[in-house]
């Protein structure tokens, strides 16, 4: 149990944002190596157990990105500068998850999504990678969340 503060619904924001950026390395791993889904998750859902993230989240990103990369990346496509397979892959990674959550998770707000995917791409990516990621999400959250990032 998490000794963090839980939001009224139950979430605890910091065990999801590491759930997140876990789910970030497991699919950073997964395009440099692609591999069977149960494998992937546990050979990172241990280290999941170990830091104390809600281990839920970090599975349904990993198997919501893999079963849904078609779309997924199609959702992308229109507000990337170049194809999928040539950004780099860390914010690959970071806009892979994010797109997921826009299109499958609606109970997670789409400021959210996007400042938890800027936050990760700080973290692993290039310099000035979380730029990158920022105007394609806020591209992507507009049209795909339109109702919600017009309040």
């Amino acid at each position: 149990m998490s000794t963090h503060r839980r939001r009224p619904d139950g979430i605890d924001p910091v065990l999801r944002a590491r759930a997140r950026r876990r789910a970030l390395q497991a699919i950073y791993a997964w395009q440099a190596n692609p591999q069977d889904e149960r494998a992937l998750l546990a050979q990172f859902a241990h280290e999941q157990a170990r830091e104390a993230a809600d281990l839920e989240y970090f599975e349904d990103l990993v198997r919501g990105v893999l079963r849904h990369l078609a779309q997924v990346d199609q959702a992308l496509a229109p507000h990337l500068d170049r194809s999928i397979a040539e950004v780099d892959p860390v914010e690959r990674a970071a806009l892979r998850i994010a797109a997921y959550e826009l299109l499958h998770r609606p109970d997670v707000p789409y400021r959210v999504v996007i400042n938890e995917a800027i936050d990760s791409t700080k973290r692993f990516g290039s310099e000035h990678g979380h730029t990158y990621v920022n105007g394609v999400l806020d591209q992507a959250a507009a049209l795909l969340r339109g109702v919600e990032a017009k309040k």
